[in-house]
């Protein structure tokens, strides 16, 4: 599988959140971040230049892209990958880090060209909006499942079923690999879209701003009635707009936090 990089030259945080919140919609689901650059990665077969070119010059960034053959993913993430612990409640690590961290949950994960690391503030405001609740007995769906972090976490948790869906090959295949890794059972890995989904108590949705509108109508006929939605993938100004959509389809909020511009968002359908 032959995958383009894309090195951008940004110049702010805020620059960085922006283009990051455009990429995840064309379709890059890897990314590498510094105070200074953000490099991202997708299939080569996918990459659509002119847009790239026209995101870059609407968010006056500089960029440089180039082929990456097929190679050992496995030592390229090994030597950029370090442990998060978010907020003392989860560490999240690989299987190569000798350190262990007192927290009541670990995950262990290889996370390749995923997204789900749990470095980025959207992944960890999802864990943090999932720690409190009662997960027991719940039926739950991770739409876009990247790395399989979130159902992950909903096993860990309690949950008596899980569903991960992606309509990514590289991400259904690495989410396999790290459930299989954390030894879960209740959980079923999916390609596809929610086509595919059945009806759910709980939602989790860390994917984007313009999916989120795309799919409001179909999360909400998958959410059962008084079921729990949990979205993120959004800065801080898609907020209103999300809000909207989400009371528009039958959704109350009941929950936001915000980290570094990005927010999460949860809604229980009435």
């Amino acid at each position: 599988m032959v995958f383009t990089k894309v090195v951008f030259t940004v110049n702010s945080e805020e620059q960085s959140n922006m283009l990051l919140a455009q990429l995840l919609t064309m379709g890059f689901d890897g990314f590498e971040e510094s105070d200074s650059q953000l490099l991202a990665y997708i299939e080569s077969n996918q990459f659509d230049e002119p847009a790239v070119r026209s995101l870059a010059e609407e968010l006056r960034v500089g960029y440089k892209a180039e082929s990456v053959p097929s190679q050992n993913w496995n030592e390229v993430w090994e030597s950029n990958f370090s442990p998060v612990v978010v907020e003392g409640f989860c560490t999240i690590r690989a299987d190569f880090h000798d350190i262990k961290v007192a927290t009541p949950y670990e995950i262990v994960i290889t996370p390749k060209m995923s997204f789900g690391t749990g470095h980025h503030a959207t992944t960890q405001l999802m864990l943090l909006m999932m720690k409190d609740l009662p997960m027991k007995d719940l039926s739950v769906l991770d739409f876009g499942t990247g790395t399989g972090v979130l159902a992950i976490m909903a096993e860990l948790l309690g949950a008596a079923s899980i569903t991960a869906i992606d309509k990514d090959d590289w991400c259904v295949e690495n989410a396999e690999e790290n459930i299989a890794r954390n030894n879960c059972k209740k959980i079923i890995v999916k390609k596809g879209s929610l086509e595919i989904a059945d009806s759910y108590n709980l939602i989790l949705a860390n994917i984007n701003r313009h999916i989120l509108l795309q799919y409001m109508p179909t999360l909400a006929e998958k959410l059962t009635p008084g079921g729990l939605i949990i979205m993120s993938g959004l800065l801080v100004d898609d907020r209103e707009i999300i809000t909207t959509s989400a009371g528009s389809n039958g959704f109350q909020s009941t929950g936001y936090m915000e980290q570094n511009g990005w927010i999460s968002l949860s809604f229980i359908k009435y």
